[in-house]
């Protein structure tokens, strides 16, 4: 299922799962926004199109970030007037990722299963050596776990020595 949405003068085709950078908004990083001017929504046969907007559609999505977009380069230039104005300018624009299927409920867990979600997380964690580790971060990990590695060796011998005395 697909969207038609209108915010920030502009209109975007949005499906659920979308990251789209849009214009900025004034919402905190993580809050949950709803897009309330929808211009159409639906798949195949099962199209509704609005006049202009759809009555109590809502398309939410949450905010991933904010920032500023790649740097634009005014030049004005008079010729035979010696005159010369660069100016630059960044967009400031909001992330977010669409969420179609609107705001479900969280289904809440026992104590005992998230006390178990926890577990196997330590334990995946403790397996998974990444290669992206610095150096000294792999040395702190191994010292964590009280596994005897030589400092001087390279970064390659210190994963293969921890992934030996973790299996």
């Amino acid at each position: 299922m697909y969207a038609i949405i209108e915010t920030g003068g502009k209109q975007y085709r949005v499906v659920d799962g979308d990251v789209l950078r849009i214009e900025k908004i004034s919402a905190q990083v993580g809050d949950t926004i709803h897009f309330e001017n929808v211009l159409m929504m639906g798949e195949g046969a099962d199209v509704k199109v609005g006049t202009p907007y759809i009555d109590g559609a809502k398309v939410a999505a949450e905010v991933v970030e904010h920032g500023k977009g790649d740097k634009v380069v005014i030049f004005k230039y008079l010729p035979k007037k010696d005159s010369r104005k660069k100016q630059g300018h960044r967009q400031p624009y909001t992330e977010v990722k669409i969420n179609l299927s609107g705001d479900k409920p969280v289904k809440k867990e026992s104590p005992k299963a998230e006390e178990k979600k926890a577990e196997d997380k330590k334990d995946a964690s403790e397996a998974k050596v990444s290669q992206s580790m610095k150096k000294d971060e792999l040395i702190a990990f191994a010292k964590e776990r009280n596994i005897e590695i030589d400092e001087k060796a390279t970064k390659a011998v210190i994963i293969e020595t921890i992934e030996e005395a973790l299996k």
